[in-house]
């Protein structure tokens, strides 16, 4: 007997996937899969685990290489969809990947076998660097930002006392890492 959780999670992504669903109902079922599958991870008594909320999304037993991917993926949409040049007085959703500069070029990479890095690259300098007394420190702006893909990152990782992590993560530009 199927649950009526499990019943309208088959039907919602059948919604999603379906190719002549409209965009503001794909986001909509899209939202409401979410948190159906953020309630459905009741955590077990006797561990202390921790799943990110994209954990589910590429599979148990998925490879480095295919989270990569959807990390990229991830980048990619929001660079395409949710990036705002909204007129004055229109409203404007922020979105720090999505309204970063668009010569940033995001580079995900897995290295070790155990570890993404996601390098950022061709940052401008007036909007990545802050210039006082001679030392340029990363700006406000780029820190936020390394910090929204260590979290989009981080959503696909798990942790705890008694499994260790799926990978290690870090956002760096250059030779600095700036999120870990």
């Amino acid at each position: 007997m199927v649950s009526n959780r499990a019943l309208r999670m088959s039907r919602l992504r059948t919604l999603i996937d379906h190719p002549r669903t409209g965009t503001s109902e794909r986001a909509a079922a899209q939202r409401m899969l979410d948190r159906i599958l953020a309630k459905s991870r009741s955590p077990l008594s006797c561990t202390d685990r921790s799943y990110g909320t994209r954990h589910a999304r590429a599979g148990r037993h998925a490879g480095l290489t295919r989270i990569a991917e959807m990390i990229r993926q991830d980048i990619v949409l929001a660079r395409t969809v949710f990036s705002t040049n909204a007129a004055a007085g229109d409203l404007a959703i922020e979105d720090l990947v999505g309204n970063a500069p668009a010569e940033i070029l995001f580079d995900v990479d897995t290295r070790f076998g155990s570890e993404i890095v996601i390098t950022l690259s061709s940052v401008p300098q007036e909007w990545g660097w802050v210039h006082e007394y001679g030392v340029a420190t990363v700006s406000p702006a780029l820190r936020a930002l390394a910090d929204e893909l260590a979290t989009v990152m981080n959503s696909y990782n798990h942790d705890g006392s008694d499994v260790d992590k799926r990978f290690f993560g870090k956002v760096r530009v250059g030779n600095d890492t700036l999120a870990w």
